[in-house]
């Protein structure tokens, strides 16, 4: 007896401490995950939409589309792939478009060097000229050398205004030049403009380096893709007629689209990390 009331007081005690252990942990790995999901939402150029509500629209979009395909095949392994792919085409469609955006941008930021040496050699103060480029920078750049701007008026602090810009960008080229003005803000100098435009040679190089790179290995991954998605086209259209869709209902047929399931997963990730190029990281964040 005595060991059983040892035992429950043991676990009441327990009780009583894990509010004050296991929530704090939960909310530093919740708020871990919404900064993973936000960071990602700022690569799309979508910082407005929420993270909750990001992760929101994938659940529904996955419950829909698992009740769509058990509705179609009244399959449940299908409708297990298709909530876990519906659950992750938002994710994806992020870094898609993360990726593009970058691509895109990428090609503009020597030009953005081009204009502040520019404005720096006319005599415009650095402030000035990084604020100009929300007027005469790049269309797709101006809104963070807006936000910049904004901030800069409203705190008069520059370093805060860069931070702000940082965080709208998302961008490792971003962090890079609004470094390297910081710096010449805080040190001062005459061999900032000497800087900038080694800064441009070089950003230019890589352009047209990862443009060549990018060109030469698109069709191949376009080729793995569609080889890895037209047997899927093929079950989706078999699982339609009610004999397959009997074969596969089976316990074989299940085991069978799920190990089908995990090889072609395991194959696109193999392939994506072969065929990408290694991307530049955010060390200044």
């Amino acid at each position: 007896m005595i060991p059983v009331l040892g035992a429950l007081g043991g676990c009441g005690l327990l009780l009583i401490v894990s509010p004050l252990l296991w929530p704090r942990r939960a909310e530093r790995k919740r708020a871990r995950s919404g900064e993973r999901v936000a960071e990602r939402l700022a690569r799309a150029g979508l910082p407005a939409v929420a993270p909750g509500l990001f992760v929101t629209v994938s659940v529904l979009l996955s419950l829909a589309a698992a009740a769509v395909a058990y509705a179609a095949t009244s399959l449940a392994p299908v409708a297990l792939l298709a909530l876990v792919v519906a659950g992750l085409a938002p994710w994806s469609a992020a870094g898609w478009r993360a990726r593009a955006r970058r691509r895109a941008v990428r090609g503009l930021w020597p030009e953005v060097v081009d204009h502040l040496l520019g404005a720096i050699r006319a005599g415009r103060p650095l402030p000035d000229a990084i604020a100009g480029l929300g007027v005469h920078g790049p269309g797709p750049l101006r809104d963070g050398f807006q936000v910049f701007e904004r901030r800069w008026r409203e705190t008069g602090t520059v370093g805060v205004a860069l931070d702000a810009a940082k965080a709208h960008f998302a961008d490792p080229t971003a962090d890079r030049l609004l470094e390297v003005l910081r710096m010449a803000r805080q040190v001062g100098g005459t061999e900032l403009p000497a800087i900038l435009r080694d800064l441009a040679v070089s950003l230019r190089q890589d352009v047209a380096l990862r443009a060549e790179a990018e060109a030469r290995q698109s069709w191949v991954t376009s080729a793995g893709k569609l080889g890895l998605a037209a047997p899927w086209l093929v079950l989706l259209l078999l699982a339609t007629r009610p004999e397959a869709a009997a074969a596969y209902g089976t316990p074989a047929g299940t085991v069978l689209i799920l190990a089908a399931a995990g090889v072609t997963g395991v194959a696109y990730r193999v392939m994506l990390a072969l065929g990408r190029l290694p991307e530049d990281r955010r060390w200044f964040t």
